[in-house]
């Protein structure tokens, strides 16, 4: 009987999982009929008591009639008064563990826009190894004053805000103000639109962003920190760039921060021109290593190249930069402006961006330094599970998303075998998908008609599984014969091959052979696959 009660506990946990899930990662009926317009937050945070209080104006136009809208807010933060437009009533208010269902005295109109002003406080989530393990982070600077931010990718905004949780759904514009101490400074994305002095020797700065942006990029920083400005000539104009860093930090920072010029530089000529000059670029010193907060960086990867002074690749060139200001800089472009509507294809973001650090390696040091720091990477592949994650859940995949993506993209281009026309497809994708929210089936469509060949069964074999294919040759007196194995049904990418001259070769799961010149060859390291001889 025990173990009965057992195992009936460890599956209601395990239902009551699945729901709050299905509540966070799906569009719900409560979801379904509305659409975030802008978000206008005003927070207040308690250093000592590790808490906040605020408001948050959801603006939002009515996509069909609704009644009943569902709002997420994580525990242990609690909404306190809903208002709809300017009516002073209260709204009904019920919770069920993440999410709020706010029901209207009658049905808003399909097609109006409307705003709720949402009032909430309570103790947020404290981040244990941001930003991995996310949520608020509350620290000292060396002179023990407060410096705060926060880290929420994949947690979720909604465990300090209440917003409408779901990465498909990004505000086209929003405002944060941070009511801080006087001698403290609150940094926000975008650009700086009001500064006011408020009683008890308090100050509130106001940020907004002009663009679209994801609900995990609205942030926060908070400390004693002094600030300069650069500005770059790029594509479309002038760009402001500002720098951010504690008092402590400045010299060392002002040493390291114009990496970001070249950085610029390089992905404006890859990617197309910044996506967000109307925000400009910010760069600020974080108490965490880093995320890719749009138009406001985090940065914390203490002043030196590498990846806190390590090459995630083994060969060498990754020390040369600066990892951070590279690889989440990189995100303004994948993950920012082109945004995955489901987390579970974060592949997109992450895959692509890792690869913006290859790109970023060949700018600096050419082409060869690029293909040895990105199959260095490879390295880190764990190949444990398949690298897209469960849709509706807000699951995402494996780690693999950055290695094994960046190969899956490295691929596609020794496939095209046409650097200039990638680099046009690159560019073409983060103009076609500008400030556009995307699944993996759209990136796969523009990649494999910018290639001129269907790629769907590389992305299948790559992405929604954990095998490599191999490649089953016998080699003798010049005859190669050759066919994919450990593969999917229909298998077919191109593979090259160095035998004294580079040969392409044609594989399917069927045997083939050609004749070589050469008594030897190796396959191209390029190509992220295995071999095996007959």
């Amino acid at each position: 009987m025990c173990k009965l009660l057992q195992l009936l506990f460890i599956i209601v946990i395990a239902c009551s999982c699945t729901a709050q899930d299905s509540l966070r990662g799906s569009i719900t009926a409560e979801r379904k009929w509305w659409d975030v317009v802008r978000y206008d937050i005003t927070i207040e945070p308690n250093f000592i008591g590790k808490s906040l209080a605020g408001q948050n104006i959801i603006t939002f136009r009515a996509l069909d009639e609704g009644i009943k809208m569902q709002v997420d807010l994580q525990q242990p933060m609690e909404i306190e008064t809903a208002t709809l437009n300017d009516e002073k009533n209260p709204l009904p208010l019920t919770r069920n563990n993440n999410v709020y269902y706010i029901t209207f005295a009658k049905k808003i109109t399909k097609g109006s826009e409307n705003s709720i002003t949402i009032k909430f406080k309570g103790t947020p989530r404290e981040a244990r190894t941001p930003p991995w393990d996310g949520g608020w982070i509350w620290k000292q600077d060396k002179r023990g004053n407060p410096w705060a931010t926060v880290a929420c990718q994949g947690l979720g905004a909604s465990v300090w805000y209440p917003c409408k949780d779901h990465q498909g759904d990004e505000p086209a514009g929003a405002s944060l103000s941070i009511i801080v101490p006087e001698n403290l400074v609150g940094v926000g994305n975008g650009r700086l639109v009001n500064k006011t002095s408020l009683p008890g020797k308090r100050v509130q700065y106001t940020w907004e962003v002009k663009n679209s942006i994801n609900n995990y990029n609205i942030v926060p920083y908070i400390g004693r920190y002094v600030k300069w400005c650069d500005e770059y000539n790029g594509e479309k104009g002038n760009l402001d760039i500002t720098y951010w860093a504690l008092e402590e930090d400045e010299e060392k920072a002002r040493n390291q921060f114009p990496q970001t010029i070249k950085m610029l530089q390089c992905f404006e000529h890859w990617f197309g021109p910044y996506p967000f000059y109307e925000d400009g670029f910010q760069l600020v010193e974080s108490p965490h290593l880093g995320m890719e907060h749009q138009s406001a960086i985090a940065y914390g990867n203490k002043f030196v190249n590498g990846y806190l002074g390590t090459d995630l690749s083994g060969t060498g060139w990754g020390k040369k930069w600066d990892f951070i200001i590279v690889h989440e800089s990189g995100h303004e472009w994948f993950g920012n402006n082109i945004t995955t509507n489901d987390i579970a294809d974060m592949w997109v973001h992450e895959g692509f961006t890792n690869y913006s650090e290859v790109l970023f390696t060949q700018c600096e040091y050419g082409k060869e330094a690029g293909n040895e720091y990105c199959v260095g990477l490879r390295k880190n592949i764990k190949n444990d599970k398949p690298v897209i994650g469960d849709y509706g859940l807000n699951r995402e995949g494996s780690e693999d998303m950055y290695y094994k993506g960046a190969s899956v993209v490295h691929m596609v281009r020794q496939i095209m075998n046409d650097d200039e026309k990638f680099r046009q497809m690159l560019r073409g994708m983060n103009a076609t998908f500008y400030h556009k929210t995307v699944n993996t089936a759209d990136i796969e469509q523009f990649m494999s008609k910018a290639a001129g060949k269907d790629l769907g069964k590389i992305f299948d074999q790559y992405l929604r599984t954990s095998k490599i294919p191999v490649l089953e040759y016998h080699h003798d007196n010049g005859t190669l014969k050759f066919r994919w194995s450990n593969c999917v049904e229909g298998f077919d990418m191109p593979l090259k091959i160095l035998a004294g001259d580079d040969v392409w070769l044609s594989p399917t799961t069927q045997w083939q052979t050609i004749s070589l010149k050469s008594r030897s060859f190796v396959i191209d390291p390029n190509f992220y696959v295995a071999s095996r001889k007959m």
